[in-house]
């Protein structure tokens, strides 16, 4: 095929367009193009009002295509690059199956690698079920009824399950299509497979990871869902076994640790067997919520049916400090997010569609190490829990702190919302946010605010809602590995967010993927002797 790159076209156009636009550039009729198939899609609102939308497209034509691609003279147009993912097979010959541990994005993804390698995986996911979880997820943001083992955070897909399922990354690898591909298979739109920036949305995703478990286990893998790992079993600094919850040992050699970047408890514990693990930079703050409007506004320079909801990430460099926004959900809603009981932990989410009323994205701070006010691998773990707890104790509920823009920057406490109002469940608590955070935080997001203002106008609006604390953005801790992808305990692979090597959806799914090959490579030479 032949891949064409910049086609821009005006918002409101017919994808038959595509057609006749790649006969011109390739100078041949139009009935001599026989298939389309869009790769890329992205807005181009570089010269707003005037917005374009632009596309790389993969076509298929009548005729020898080095001659058509030689004639036409075209510099957008080559030869289209072809990757197709191959798994490698594997006997496994002594009864024993490698554990996977944890069922978000790297270890959904590690668990199929493994399953279509014919090495029967065993999954262990301390949460439920997607449809359970829903159900205690949607009872928690109604009544403040935590489950502390079946939340946002903990079941199956992960915590990105309900967090808009967003697909972008800025990791190059090419395994990214495979991985998407995978999505749409299970149920995603289409339309993921080019977007430039992807996104699932969090009704829809709740049945693509059921899809996803339920192809694992037709490859021949096991998922077992309320199942926790409670202690590793090591001899001679190999990994030999793990202990679970419901009081079995399962025998392996080979276990994938994707634990999330909430697993607490598994963290302590890793640390008590002397795993080694270091603290690791991360970010804090909370999250904003704009109008949609005034985002397309900003954004297009004025409203456009044809457009989807404009989106935005922005980063404001302090003289030792960066404020970046993270997680971006055009037409969502902020959502409760605690795994913990009396703390609050606050996220961001939108369903397929995008229709809500309100944008909303983290405002985050970074912060490293050296800042961290406790020591040890788990220093920044146990500033994070101090500040959800700090924040419950502001209004003795899962009520967020919530203050207006307009006030935080003025220093006074908010005693109501102003034509934004906060989407978060179970409720807001209004107050000034520096009772619940750091000055530190406090005034470089006030400084970054201000700043971010200048590139999107609108973000500094004196009505838009901050609602805190985000604290889970990523994880506070690394979970060392050597090259080989293991752990100094030979045999355990950790992986994905909650290892510290991963920064989202994507990212987490091709970790979770590199560890599954290189356990396959082990278990292939395990079994050539």
């Amino acid at each position: 095929m032949i891949r064409i790159r910049d086609i821009t076209l005006p918002p409101a156009h017919a994808l038959s367009q595509l057609d006749f636009e790649a006969a011109k550039l390739l100078r041949i009729p139009n009935s001599a193009v026989r298939q389309v198939k869009i790769v890329k899609k992205s807005i181009d609102a570089r010269k707003k009002p005037d917005v374009r939308v632009n596309y790389t497209i993969d076509v298929k034509v009548n005729g020898n295509e080095e001659k058509i691609l030689k004639k036409s003279g075209c510099k957008k147009a080559s030869v289209a690059p072809w990757y197709s993912y191959k798994v490698r097979q594997v006997p496994v010959e002594n009864g024993q199956r490698p554990v996977v541990v944890g069922f978000g994005p790297a270890g959904m993804f590690a668990g199929l690698v493994l399953a279509m390698a014919g090495a029967r995986p065993l999954i262990i996911e301390r949460g439920e079920d997607a449809q359970s979880r829903h159900e205690k997820v949607e009872r928690f943001w109604k009544t403040g009824e935590l489950d502390e083992k079946s939340n946002v955070q903990f079941g199956e897909g992960g915590a990105g399950t309900f967090s808009d399922g967003k697909l972008n990354t800025g990791v190059n690898n090419p395994r990214i299509q495979w991985i998407l591909e995978q999505f749409v298979l299970a149920g995603a739109r289409e339309n993921i497979l080019y977007d430039a920036k992807p996104h699932v949305g969090t009704d829809v995703l709740l049945t693509v990871v059921q899809n996803l478990r339920r192809r694992i286990i037709s490859l021949g893998g096991e998922v077992r869902f309320n199942t926790q790992l409670t202690r590793l079993r090591i001899e001679n600094g190999s990994l030999t076994g793990a202990e679970l919850s419901d009081g079995t040992t399962v025998d392996t050699n080979h276990l994938i640790l994707a634990i999330g970047h909430s697993a607490r408890d598994t963290f302590r514990m890793l640390e008590s067997l002397g795993i080694p693990m270091e603290p690791k930079p991360f970010a804090m703050g909370v999250r904003i919520e704009h109008p949609q409007a005034l985002i397309n506004h900003s954004q297009y320079g004025g409203e456009n049916p044809a457009l989807p909801p404009a989106d935005y990430k922005l980063v404001c460099h302090l003289e030792d400090q960066t404020v970046y926004t993270f997680c971006m959900c055009p037409g969502g809603h902020v959502v409760a997010a605690a795994s913990e009981a009396g703390g609050i932990v606050t996220n961001g989410m939108s369903y397929a569609d995008r229709d809500g009323e309100n944008a909303n994205a983290a405002l985050l701070v970074t912060v490293n190490p050296a800042e961290f006010p406790y020591p040890g691998p788990l220093g920044g773990v146990q500033w994070q829990r101090e500040l959800e707890e700090k924040a419950y104790a502001l209004s003795g509920s899962y009520r967020a702190p919530a203050q207006r823009v307009g006030d935080f920057l003025a220093g006074v406490p908010s005693t109501g919302p102003g034509r934004v109002q906060p989407t978060y469940r179970p409720g807001v608590h209004w107050c000034d946010l520096r009772q619940a955070l750091p000055e530190r935080l406090t005034s470089a997001l006030a400084s970054g605010i201000v700043d971010l203002d200048r590139r999107l106008h609108g973000f500094a609006d004196p009505d838009a809602v901050l609602t805190g604390p985000e604290t889970r953005s990523s994880s506070p801790v690394r979970i060392l590995r050597e090259k080989d992808g293991m752990s100094r305990v030979k045999g355990l692979y950790p992986a994905g967010e909650g290892a510290g090597y991963a920064g989202g959806i994507m990212s987490a799914a091709v970790d979770g993927m590199t560890a599954a090959e290189a356990v396959i490579e082990k278990l292939l030479e395990d079994c050539h002797g």
